[in-house]
């Protein structure tokens, strides 16, 4: 395919950006576009709230923020098959926070924003509602003119380009108008810490999905980790329920290495309830599952992502 060819192509889907992002605004409506095809993926709100706003690369083993409160907007979607780069995604909507007033804190790509440690100190709707490529994904950040600010992450798959958008502060209230319907969030959707103690009790199991570890790590570092307070909280207020921690990877590498991998991973878990809440260990426990129980294709980078978590399953039965 020749240069002109190609050029071609990439105006034909730059020309299907047709979806909007309308963040209404007590003053204002600002249009973020959307490519045409894309499908939501995730949506959820926190009314009030807390976003951490990255306001510079990771540095020093931090990540600068800036605290913004009040309603807290987490949106994603995919792209499928549209050919558009991690920059083709994002700069319609840099340049649309730009047109409107909003002044662009960071701007930065992949390796520059500080590539794995960056993007798992941040907030991103986990796998497989939004893959990030840690060698491919774009990131801006931006504040308003009325204090409020947004928060765009870009990235692709193996086929499929993925978008996410955070808006934070009431003066960026959103309403989303699309051509076609969202789709439902999944199973493997991220759940508020709040909602964890019903969903276990409604469907047996939860995924943890803030729980996050390095390739091959099994360390879950010394931050609060919202999803395991809110179970030591559940044992807590429910002194005869037993909690089972459940370990799972992709299928890179041997069963036997997977399973002890994903079984360190639980006992990460486990340790966390003890050490920081005090919780009886006879209460709670940690099994290691390996890849027998995936949640997705092991086929797509996507897929993987998302086999590797860590689950809490109820065990008690009365």
């Amino acid at each position: 395919m020749n240069i002109t060819r190609r050029r071609a192509d990439t105006r034909r889907r730059l020309a299907g950006l047709a979806v909007l992002v309308l963040l209404c605004g007590p003053a204002r409506a600002l249009d973020l576009p959307l490519p045409g095809s894309s499908e939501q993926t995730f949506d959820t709100v926190q009314d009030p709230g807390v976003y951490a706003l990255p306001t510079g690369p990771w540095a020093d083993d931090a990540l600068p923020t800036r605290r913004i409160e009040g309603r807290i907007e987490v949106s994603s979607w995919r792209v499928p098959k549209s050919g558009l780069t991690s920059f083709q995604l994002l700069k319609p909507l840099r340049d649309a926070l730009v047109a409107e007033g909003f002044e662009i804190v960071l701007d930065c790509a992949a390796a520059v924003c500080g590539g794995f440690d960056f993007r798992f100190a941040t907030l991103v709707v986990p796998a497989p509602e939004m893959f990030v490529s840690l060698d491919d994904f774009r990131f801006v950040s931006a504040v308003g003119p009325e204090g409020g600010a947004v928060s765009v992450l870009t990235s692709r798959g193996p086929s499929d380009g993925y978008v996410q958008v955070i808006r934070a502060g009431q003066d960026v209230q959103a309403e989303i108008t699309r051509d076609a319907p969202a789709l439902a969030r999944t199973s493997g959707a991220a759940i508020d810490p709040g909602d964890i103690p019903a969903a276990l009790e409604r469907d047996g199991h939860v995924t943890l999905s803030d729980l996050v570890f390095r390739s091959g790590s099994t360390d879950l570092g010394g931050d609060d980790i919202a999803s395991l307070d809110a179970l030591a909280q559940y044992l807590s207020d429910n002194p005869t329920r037993r909690i089972l921690f459940v370990g799972h990877t992709d299928a890179t590498g041997s069963l036997e290495a997977n399973r002890g991998v994903s079984l360190r991973r639980a006992q990460a878990a486990v340790a966390y309830l003890r050490s920081r809440h005090d919780t009886d260990a006879g209460r709670i426990g940690a099994e290691g599952a390996g890849y027998l129980a995936p949640v997705a294709s092991n086929l797509t980078a996507e897929g993987r992502e998302a086999n590797r978590r860590v689950e809490a399953v109820l065990i008690s039965t009365e």
